[in-house]
């Protein structure tokens, strides 16, 4: 009777150690990065020289940010003739020839994000600093952050966290 139930628990452990499934499908390495366009937004007034933009980020990628992620946000500014476009980063100070001065700035949260403009004169008499704006919102784990050496020039961001434009979603307002 030893002899079998020593037999059958060696038949056993050699039948179920192989066992072995398909290979399943390849796994991502840590999370990824991810971009979001709003379009067509008007920053709404706080003061004269105040303006700003505050929404969450569940609406543009399905919950809040997780802890060891930045945010980079870039501002349509222009249309080369070619029509592509100008994206400069935020934040950004412009100097104006009569002295004015001009800060777009931005802060976010794992929950949401703010832009906002002040400015040292009465926004509502230069509406393309403050109506129908396009921002590009990428959305980095730090691990890759620290790979993209020129944070100023989208192009480049993009290419190192291999994002392409078509993966960017849209939101129009």
């Amino acid at each position: 009777m030893k002899k079998i139930l020593t037999l059958f628990a060696l038949v056993g452990l050699i039948v179920f150690s192989s066992c072995e499934g398909p290979e399943g499908p390849p796994g991502q390495d840590g999370l990824l990065a991810e971009a979001f366009e709003i379009k067509n937004v008007n920053l709404t007034r706080i003061t004269n020289t105040h303006y700003e933009y505050a929404n969450n980020f569940k609406p543009f990628v399905g919950g809040n940010l997780f802890d060891d992620e930045t945010v980079l946000i870039y501002r349509l500014t222009d249309l080369t003739n070619s029509g592509a476009p100008v994206w400069q980063l935020i934040p950004k100070t412009t100097n104006y020839d009569n002295g004015d001065v001009a800060d777009y700035f931005f802060d976010f949260s794992k929950e949401d994000f703010v832009i906002s403009v002040i400015a040292s004169f009465n926004l509502a008499t230069q509406t393309d600093l403050i109506n129908n704006q396009t921002y590009r919102v990428v959305i980095i784990p730090s691990a890759l952050a620290k790979s993209v050496t020129n944070k100023n020039n989208y192009l480049e961001v993009m290419n190192t966290l291999k994002l392409n434009e078509s993966e960017i979603k849209t939101v129009k307002f």
